[in-house]
């Protein structure tokens, strides 16, 4: 029996029969308190699936919290509330492998023993494959790191030896059985017929090719199909679901069942009801009957040949077959009894509770290793893009310490001195270090040996190549979790590490700027990430709908800002602004060709007196690319008089020189068409100065966050835009004093968001 310290278990099926007796079994080695599951998916393989709330009134934990457990969808993802009441009360957990990806839950929010409930997979299949299955290797990884609190928990002795090493050496045997293993002889057999279980006729391709087989090979033969159909059948013989008593009643009346099973791993609970129903079996050979004492019984049949013949004479009142049939099979219950299989789940238990016993002295004195982790800056960004991969950087450092897990953070961007000089990085805190390095774009031949040698050999090469940040000393694999800053890889990421994605926007959704097969790798990537994080709701709609990325992949995160509004050395305006500042660059998005339109309508129908001066990332080129995009903005610009006298081109400035222009500015014009938002804005309200910016998603996202008060146009409007830029002339002063204070936009700082940040990248480690 277990000891004296109280247990309790999650066992998280919602199998009937597996249920009755596994409860059972687990009240006879000493363990009163059992959570069972109130939820369980609507699937046909859950034919089999009931809920039960008997067990709750033994568990001696607060009704609140059952509350939230017994709410909780166990075989998807319960939530961090239900996974904090389960560490708070519980030691064990039984699950399946419903869905792969279920294991990743458990392993990382579960602090005690973790038992696989392996009742046998079909013969060609196995659970290290369905684990490999957790995109890409995390199954064994994570199997791997609970050490001795997993447990490959086989209902057969034998389900491990079809295992990988990883899984069957942190095997134990918990037999299944049968609540209750009593014969129940009250078999009549009048009606001769055989009865043949096949669920799932309709939907299922397995048990379609079983029905099929059955009725070519039983021709002639009167037949009765159980088992739940989900889809009716044409077949006027098979019954689908029938209520306990009815099928009961066709036990009795039933002349013979048939089994046709011959997987060696796996056995259905029917052949057993028949058994104790005292009806004669007769089966294939080569199933798991066998391992249970039916090798030498007279039911058992080589061939279909056999099996028809005996079929016929049961069918054909040979009684002298039937009572041998009926007297023998009583044995294939023995090894089902209860009482015979109490020892093996005392003895599995005994094993179970020792681990988890080292493990939590473990907790007591634990590895006090830093956490590594890589921000990767994927292409060469600038401006924006550039300060968001350093704040990302920022926000996960600071977090990490503030959690008490102080992590090491590095920054890694291309190895390129002339896009990224030392000086560029001069507002990184010293403690995150930065590490250059270039992409290797690698065959699947040259792939598959770097994971053989970062100990990951199982992972399958699905593509032609691969490419790996080299950094010259070892390809970051003294990292624990790489994050990368956008989706921005045109060939797979060998996942030499679990990598995260921060991806900002979805752009390809509604402007051209990738191709077709561009557009598919980008997403590939995302697919293949642990987690996708993303900023705003307009993104995670996006991520959903446009890039198909599963919800439960995805995180959303507070946008983060520069403290602006700690810059004290900016030059503050005196008199009358003469000119807005249209910070930009010459990505298509940036709308460009309705944005001189609308100046030439603010000038020369408004009669327009602000200057508008054009800086940003290559603003230097606006004039003079050869992009179809940018190609009419010259000509625009020769053509009128007004534009030439008052636009100013002041291309890319030095960060200080930037902020003082645009704090003498009468306001910040953001006329992009759709992006991620800029935070231009949130650093013109800083410094005092009001922004007109296009009304899409992602900006009211930031205004709404920041408190901004931004003024709205139509971006495809370049009559609207004129407007309003002749409004914001007007107004700009007054606007000023709907600017949110230095105090409110500090309660957005860094400090107040990064939690968000180390709890998402966390919970991918």
């Amino acid at each position: 029996m277990i000891g004296e310290k109280k247990i309790r278990v999650m066992w998280l099926l919602n199998h009937t029969s597996a249920r009755k007796f596994e409860v059972q079994m687990l009240k006879k080695i000493g363990i009163n308190e059992i959570f069972l599951p109130k939820i369980f998916p609507k699937d046909p393989n859950f034919r089999s699936a009931s809920i039960d709330y008997s067990e709750d009134e033994n568990l001696t934990i607060p009704k609140e919290d059952l509350t939230v457990l017994n709410n909780a969808d166990w075989y998807s993802d319960p939530g961090p509330e239900a996974w904090e009441i389960a560490n708070k009360y519980f030691d064990i957990i039984f699950f399946i492998l419903w869905n792969p990806e279920v294991v990743c839950g458990i392993v990382k929010h579960f602090r005690g023993s973790v038992l696989l409930r392996a009742y046998g997979m079909p013969k060609e299949t196995s659970y290290s494959s369905l684990l490999d299955m957790i995109t890409p290797y995390k199954g064994r990884a994570y199997i791997k790191a609970l050490g001795d609190r997993f447990w490959f928990a086989e209902a057969y002795r034998h389900l491990h030896c079809n295992e990988h090493e990883y899984i069957g050496t942190q095997n134990v045997y918990l037999p299944l059985g049968l609540h209750n293993a009593s014969i129940n002889d009250n078999w009549q057999g009048n009606d001769r017929k055989v009865l043949f279980i096949c669920p799932d006729i309709g939907c299922n391709p397995y048990y379609r090719k079983i029905y099929v087989d059955f009725l070519r090979e039983f021709k002639g033969f009167p037949y009765s199909i159980g088992g739940a159909q989900p889809i009716r059948t044409n077949d006027p013989n098979v019954s689908g679901f029938l209520p306990i008593d009815m099928h009961e009643e066709r036990m009795r009346q039933m002349r013979v069942m048939f089994y046709h099973s011959t997987e060696p791993n796996h056995i259905h609970y029917h052949p057993f009801e028949a058994i104790r129903a005292g009806m004669p079996l007769v089966f294939m050979a080569g199933g798991m009957l066998d391992r249970l004492g039916g090798k030498n019984l007279p039911g058992r049949c080589k061939t279909i040949a056999e099996a028809r013949r005996k079929i016929k004479k049961i069918l054909n009142d040979d009684w002298s077959l039937i009572e041998e049939i009926r007297n023998s099979q009583t044995c294939l219950l023995e090894p089902m009894r209860p009482e015979n299989c109490e020892g093996a789940w005392q003895e599995g238990f005994s094993r179970i509770l020792e681990g988890l016993e080292r493990s939590r002295k473990r907790l007591l004195t634990p590895d006090r290793r830093q956490y590594r982790i890589v921000v990767f800056i994927p292409v060469g960004y600038r401006g924006g893009s550039l300060r968001a991969a350093k704040l990302l950087a920022q926000a996960i450092d600071l977090g990490s310490r503030q959690a008490s897990e102080p992590a090491e953070v590095i920054l890694a961007h291309l190895d390129n001195p002339s896009l990224y000089p030392d000086e560029e990085f001069n507002d990184l805190p010293t403690n995150i270090k930065r590490r250059p390095f270039w992409w290797r774009v690698v065959d699947s031949k040259e792939a598959y040996r770097a994971m053989v040698y970062a100990g990951l050999d199982y992972l399958p090469m699905e593509s032609a190549s691969y490419q790996i940040p080299d950094d010259g000393i070892n390809q970051f694999l003294d990292c624990d979790l790489w994050v990368v800053v956008s989706d921005r890889l045109e060939h797979p990421l060998l996942p030499l590490r679990p990598y995260v994605l921060v991806v900002y926007d979805y752009l390809q959704r509604y402007i051209q700027v990738l191709s077709t097969d561009i557009n598919a790798k980008f997403i590939a990537s995302a697919h293949v990430a642990e987690r996708v994080m993303v900023t705003t709701e307009f993104t995670r709609g996006d991520a959903v709908q446009f890039a198909g990325i599963p919800e439960r992949k995805i995180v959303k995160v507070p946008m983060l800002a520069p403290h602006y509004w700690l810059n004290d050395a900016i030059s503050k305006p005196t008199g009358n602004p003469r000119y807005f500042l249209w910070t930009t660059n010459l990505a298509p998005h940036k709308n460009h060709v309705n944005a001189f339109k609308a100046l030439l309508i603010y000038y020369e129908e408004y009669g327009g007196r602000l200057e508008c001066c054009i800086s940003g990332v290559n603003t230097e080129n606006i004039l003079k690319s050869k992009e179809d995009h940018l190609k009419p903005l010259k000509k625009m610009l020769m053509g009128s008089k007004e534009l030439r006298n008052n636009v100013k081109v002041l291309g890319e400035l030095p960060e200080q020189v930037y902020r003082s222009q645009l704090s003498l500015a009468a306001f910040l014009w953001h006329p992009a068409l759709i992006d991620t938002g800029t935070f231009s804005v949130i650093e013109a309200a800083a410094l005092g100065v009001p922004a007109l910016s296009s009304d899409y998603p992602a900006m009211r996202e930031i205004d709404t966050q920041f408190d901004l008060n931004l003024r709205w146009m139509d971006p495809y409007n370049p009559e609207d835009m004129a407007r309003q830029l002749k409004y914001m002339e007007r107004e700009a002063q007054s606007r000023r004093n709907l600017l949110p204070t230095t105090e409110k936009l500090a309660m957005q700082s860094l400090e107040n968001v990064a939690g968000a940040y180390w709890e998402a990248v966390r919970a991918c480690l």
